[in-house]
């Protein structure tokens, strides 16, 4: 006999969740250096209506999907497709993925632990030093992490839907707010940080190419959990009278602020410790700049308020960067638990200890691929370069099937479910939506555009990353 379906117990709850689910590693990092390097302001303006006009639409969909279905995206799709073994297939690519997405993105979590540890007990300048990161990615120390990093999300999810993920995120979030808030604040009275502002915010619409397009949009794709199943599975949990439209758009506005308040925090601490900084010099991987390059900055800060000081504001940031990471591995650990749960008649203490197994492994993997075990080392090769058991995982996983997973849902709701079941969902609990522009807006879009636009962005991508060839000039 199934448990009774858990709900989200308010609105706020969803939407924290939810945004807890988009804002991570990407937004406070990632975002602010792609802006940065690809036009400041003009990225940003690319960015925002990427976000709008196409990501939100699809955020829309999803989650009326699975509010329909009371089902993860297995579920969802064989119930709405009636059985069809293609649609269930695609069920199982939307479970697959948040599935080893997880695994790498625990390997960061343990990392962003182990930053923390290591910062409190005085070892900031080992961490900017640099042999520091090469030597700590290799340390033995971090299985214990993993196993303080899974106890944490074992905590949280065993709880359950209300208990565990709603109040995780209600204390999570606000606290993730706040500490950006104050890094900000503290960044701002650094020498030079306005340096840092004008280039983050000022547009420079000579930079604008293609590429610069595709990696806005691609931004925003990826940003807002599009294409895991996060919003399907989130979607499962809440009530009819939830207005589906608007609590898309508060997730939407939400993930945007952060990146953007995150670009005024690292931004002109790059500026504060380098005044000469040329962006397109910084690391394409956020995880580089995180861990090598962002280190040695706060250790600058040495000189003006001592080493105590800069430690304690090394740590407040990767203790801010934990919790967005701790609060996007839950949405993401959610979405096969809950398959196992709702497909497989799985308590969720089963369902997690079966995860914790299976995910373990492989983030056992990931985590000896930087030099532990040669075998994973150099698990294969492409595209001209040999690639770890990590690389791969992200490369396919994070990289790829994600629009992939986006343009099999547009064409899902769009062909399969038809429009007018989309209607008739985002209907409930919003009288108003029935003939307005945004349900023209959302089923042209869903039903045109926006497939072929996220189909390109996958065709481009595995050209890029398997192949090494630049499809369509970017």
């Amino acid at each position: 006999m199934n448990a009774p379906k858990e709900h989200f117990s308010s609105r706020i709850g969803f939407i924290l969740a939810a945004a807890g689910s988009a804002v991570g590693i990407g937004n406070l990092v990632g975002f602010p250096v792609n802006a940065a390097k690809n036009g400041g302001g003009a990225f940003l303006v690319m960015y925002a209506l990427f976000v709008f006009l196409i990501c939100l639409p699809v955020m829309i969909a999803e989650m009326a999907v699975g509010r329909k279905t009371a089902k993860e995206p297995v579920g969802a799709y064989k119930s709405l497709s009636h059985n069809s073994s293609l649609w269930s297939a695609a069920g199982l690519l939307g479970v697959l993925t948040p599935f080893m997405i997880a695994v790498f993105y625990m390997v960061l979590t343990v990392w962003l632990f182990g930053y923390i540890v290591l910062t409190v007990t005085g070892n900031l300048d080992y961490l900017a030093s640099g042999a520091g990161f090469g030597e700590f990615i290799k340390s033995p120390y971090l299985f214990l992490g993993m196993f303080v990093v899974a106890a944490i999300i074992n905590f949280i999810l065993v709880a359950g839907v209300k208990d565990g993920i709603e109040k995780a995120a209600k204390i999570l979030m606000p606290a993730l707010f706040a500490m950006l808030i104050v890094m900000v604040i503290f960044v701002l009275t650094l020498d030079n940080a306005m340096a840092g502002v004008k280039f983050f915010i000022i547009p420079d619409f000579n930079k604008i190419t293609p590429s610069v397009i595709n990696g806005a949009l691609s931004q925003a794709f990826f940003s807002l959990s599009l294409g895991m199943g996060i919003l399907i599975t989130y979607g499962s949990y809440i009530n009819n009278q939830t207005n589906i439209p608007n609590s898309a758009k508060l997730v939407a506005i939400t993930d945007t602020g952060v990146a953007f308040v995150a670009g005024l925090m690292i931004l002109p601490a790059i500026f504060s410790f380098n005044p000469d900084v040329n962006p397109n010099e910084l690391s394409d991987s956020s995880v580089s700049l995180i861990f090598t390059f962002l280190p040695k900055i706060f250790l600058a800060l040495q000189t003006s308020i001592g080493y105590i000081g800069a430690s304690a504001v090394a740590a407040f940031f990767f203790l801010l960067v934990f919790f967005a990471a701790i609060t996007s591995l839950v949405s993401i650990i959610e979405v096969p638990v809950s398959y196992l749960v709702t497909e497989k008649n799985h308590s969720r203490k089963k369902a997690l200890s079966i995860l914790l197994m299976t995910a373990g492994v492989l983030t056992i993997f990931a985590t000896v691929s930087f030099g532990m075990v040669s075998f994973f080392t150099e698990f294969t090769s492409y595209a001209g370069g040999t690639k770890s058991f990590f690389d791969v995982v992200y490369d396919v996983f994070y990289d790829t099937i994600l629009p992939l997973n986006g343009f099999l849902l547009c064409v899902f709701v769009s062909y399969r479910w038809k429009q007018q079941q989309l209607s008739a969902e985002l209907s409930v609990g919003n009288d108003n939506y029935a003939g307005s522009w945004v349900e023209k807006y959302v089923n042209f879009s869903l039903g045109t555009f926006i497939p072929a636009i996220v189909l390109v962005i996958f065709v481009n991508t595995v050209a890029q990353k398997f192949f090494a060839l630049s499809l369509f000039g970017f």
